[in-house]
């Protein structure tokens, strides 16, 4: 019903201006990364894309600039399934930028063949969930000197699929990649509901969301009988640069100032599971997450 009333919904729009803010885009070289970037380039924000592949990040920063018509774009590498990278990329940062307004956690593996990072984690927990959990553990503090900030995750309605396994969460014991996509991005949903409290008070905000059934080369890991139903569905899932409009809602919106914790699909407010409220939980992948990174944040 949440996505039929959205349907119906006007589409949104917003004048807002960035001028003089810093955002950091994770895996903005494509999809709806890069159609994120161009839109907070075009309102005057600083972009600096962190991507893994530098020679197509390149390429997406002169797209990024001849669309926006700002030069104020750059790229930087960042490998979200590698801490030492994660470590790196941080300090470059934290060393060479007076300020960081918004952090929009974008990048993602999906459904892919089981792998594990560089440091042994479960590829897709690891991916979208450890590497961001680190990174913005590594940049909050410029981030809180840089409020009014905020902290954007892109998560996805796969998330009602399944739970978290806390016991194997890195799906040693047995691998569904369907589950352990869904798992990832329900952490997502989870991380920003506990980041939300630990960050009451400081005028930092943070927002998950689900961008839609898009057009994107995510789909590449699926199996023969998947991808023919996406080309089914096709006329009605989102281009990339519908896909980045939740994205872009929740990094401008003034409205959302006042929120912060919650999950949001098509410009608007939208049910999570009821996983996805469970503070509980939230706690326990908190600790966990820490305690598998190997840093203490309170």
């Amino acid at each position: 019903m949440q996505t039929l009333r959205n349907a119906f919904r006007c589409s949104w729009s917003s004048p807002e201006r960035l001028d003089g803010k810093t955002v950091v885009i994770t895996g903005a070289n494509t999809g709806i990364g890069k159609e994120t970037a161009i839109d907070l380039a075009k309102r005057g924000a600083k972009v600096i894309m962190a991507c893994r592949d530098m020679e197509k990040a390149e390429a997406a920063v002169k797209e990024v600039i001849e669309k926006s018509g700002s030069e104020n774009v750059l790229c930087k590498k960042l490998d979200l399934s590698d801490i030492k990278s994660i470590r790196e990329f941080a300090e470059t940062i934290n060393k060479e930028e007076p300020k960081v307004n918004i952090l929009i956690n974008n990048a993602g593996v999906m459904m892919c063949p089981y792998g594990k990072t560089a440091d042994g984690f479960e590829l897709q927990i690891g991916v979208n969930h450890m590497g961001h959990f680190l990174l913005t553990h590594l940049l909050i503090d410029l981030i809180k000197r840089s409020a009014p900030a905020r902290i954007i995750s892109v998560s996805s309605m796969a998330h009602s699929w399944s739970s978290i396994n806390l016991e194997d969460i890195n799906s040693e014991k047995s691998y569904d990649k369907r589950k352990a996509y869904a798992q990832s991005k329900l952490a997502n949903i989870l991380f920003t509901r506990s980041l939300a409290k630990r960050l009451e008070g400081t005028s930092v905000t943070t927002y998950s969301l689900h961008p839609g059934v898009i057009q994107t080369d995510l789909y590449r890991h699926l199996n023969g009988p998947q991808q023919f139903l996406m080309k089914i569905i096709s006329p009605f899932t989102k281009s990339s640069v519908q896909g980045a409009q939740t994205t872009i809602y929740c990094a401008v919106e003034p409205s959302l100032v006042k929120e912060s914790g919650g999950y949001y699909s098509d410009c608007a407010p939208a049910n999570c599971s009821a996983d996805g409220k469970n503070d509980e939980l939230a706690e326990k992948l908190w600790e966990l997450s820490c305690r598998m990174l190997s840093i203490t944040w309170e």
